[in-house]
């Protein structure tokens, strides 16, 4: 599709109270034909911040809406406390520690620290990997992303060489003109309009033969920037007495709630929605404030522990709904940990497509969870975040309702009762030995398995001046 200069028409959708969802998802009801995909991807949106998800202050009607109408997931995970890793380990099925790509592109670096950081492997995703997209693209599937990719930078790395035939990045901002290089934007152009403008058209174009859509959300990342006619509504809205309530973050997020509805609208109008499986995922926890303390408390994962980069819960835990009206009940709840290496299997099992020969695949496939006729065979969910950030480098296991936390900078851990503490205020550690040490021996086995890089001694280390942030060597 030429898409040079950008057809003011594909917005006229924003703004016009999209909370009455158009009731066609029970249309078409003829013969199932191969799924389409699409996954809305969101950006540092945190687990309690839509309203299905217990948020008092931020509207978000249609991503309530699309709770209702699918499976809402209350223990849903990402691969990593930060972006790009997990971006990649949706594409490829891989957790980060395998694939070499373990911090943001290109990362932080503090160069006195006690721990030298590893570097990514590749400041990209591995060009080999066969992508969630190539995989499709084997079934006959038009393919599109739209939005942040954060996967590689420069275009030897970008995602249509990773299996996205109709593809557009942007960075940077949530106000054109410079979000792009392949659109002619001005700058009362506002990101999550414009993606979801071209995913409706993408949608509109692709009737005929099945679908993977990805829509990569900007927004909620910082910046703070959004209409100021959404914003003067939370100023002059009433505030919950607890919570952060900052009102131009509860702005973004109305933003992203106003093109989920657009998209589930634009498949109602097409006949598609229950031949579409409808992903609404974020990729890590939400921020609180900037790693360097810089700027404004933009928003709180209470009742969840802490913040993006780190990996207590208020880290890795994210929203996640999933709507497919051919298999997965309306207003269904799953409370099984999952995490994002499984969308991959997942959606192969839907779109009966053969797996990769000769490339490992993390994640387990969640259709018995969606049909709910069974779970998952999984031994463990893991992370590997050996960088500073919001914190110091660590790993993690939850294995059933058992967390373990190991911190590489002083080797102690800490072990929590996720079910009965979501908040991890109980370090378990002392009190249950023998469940500490046999979670620390799985992550370290795990650790070996997958080949995963370790920090090590830093020789520059300054105790007074471990805290400072340094230039990465692989920024450019």
């Amino acid at each position: 599709m030429q898409r040079r200069t950008f057809l003011k028409t594909l917005m006229a959708g924003w703004g016009t109270g999209m909370s009455g969802v158009m009731s066609g998802m029970f249309a078409c009801s003829g013969p199932a034909r191969n799924p389409n995909f699409v996954f809305i991807l969101v950006d540092d949106l945190g687990w309690p911040d839509p309203g299905c998800y217990g948020n008092t202050f931020h509207e978000t009607p249609n991503i309530d809406s699309l709770a209702s109408q699918g499976m809402r997931f209350t223990d849903a995970y990402a691969a990593c406390p930060v972006c790009s890793p997990t971006r990649a380990s949706i594409y490829s099925g891989q957790y980060p520690a395998r694939l070499g790509l373990t911090d943001f592109i290109p990362g932080h670096w503090r160069p006195y620290e006690k721990l030298r950081v590893p570097v990514n492997e590749q400041q990209y995703m591995p060009l080999e990997i066969m992508t969630l997209a190539e995989s499709l693209k084997t079934k006959g599937y038009a393919t599109a992303a739209f939005g942040k990719w954060h996967c590689g930078r420069g275009p030897e790395y970008s995602g249509d060489k990773q299996g996205f035939d109709d593809y557009i990045e942007f960075w940077g901002g949530h106000f054109g003109p410079r979000n792009s290089a392949s659109l002619e934007l001005d700058e009362n152009d506002y990101y999550a309009e414009v993606i979801t403008g071209l995913g409706e058209q993408f949608l509109q174009e692709n009737t005929e033969k099945p679908f993977c859509l990805f829509l990569n959300h900007y927004a909620v990342h910082i910046p703070l920037q959004a209409r100021e006619a959404l914003i003067r509504k939370y100023e002059q809205k009433a505030k919950p007495e607890t919570g952060v309530n900052n009102p131009v973050y509860a702005a973004m997020v109305e933003h992203v709630d106003h093109s989920v509805g657009r998209i589930m609208n634009k498949l109602d109008e097409l006949q598609l929605t229950r031949d579409t499986v409808l992903v609404f995922f974020s990729d890590n926890g939400g921020l609180r404030q900037r790693y360097d303390e810089q700027g404004p408390v933009v928003s709180t994962n209470a009742p969840l522990r802490d913040e993006k980069g780190t990996l207590y819960e208020g880290g890795i835990r994210v929203p996640l709904i999933i709507r497919y009206p051919r298999l997965v009940e309306a207003g269904s709840e799953c409370a099984v940990p999952v995490t994002s290496v499984d969308f991959y299997p997942t959606f192969l099992e839907l779109a009966e497509c053969e797996p990769p020969q000769d490339q490992e695949l993390d994640g387990q496939s969640l259709v018995p969870l969606l049909d709910q006729s069974g779970e998952p065979e999984r031994q463990a969910i893991f992370w590997h975040y050996p960088h500073y950030h919001h914190s110091v480098p660590a790993g993690a296991v939850r294995r059933g309702d058992w967390k373990l936390i190991e911190f590489y900078d002083d080797n102690h851990i800490e072990l929590y009762d996720i079910h009965k503490d979501m908040g991890e205020n109980q370090n378990l550690a002392s009190s249950e030995p023998a469940k500490a040490k046999e979670l620390q021996q799985l992550l370290a086995e795990w650790r070996i398995s997958v080949n995963a890089s370790m920090p090590v001694p830093n020789p520059d280390y300054d105790p007074e001046r471990a805290d400072e942030w340094g230039r990465h060597p692989d920024r450019n």
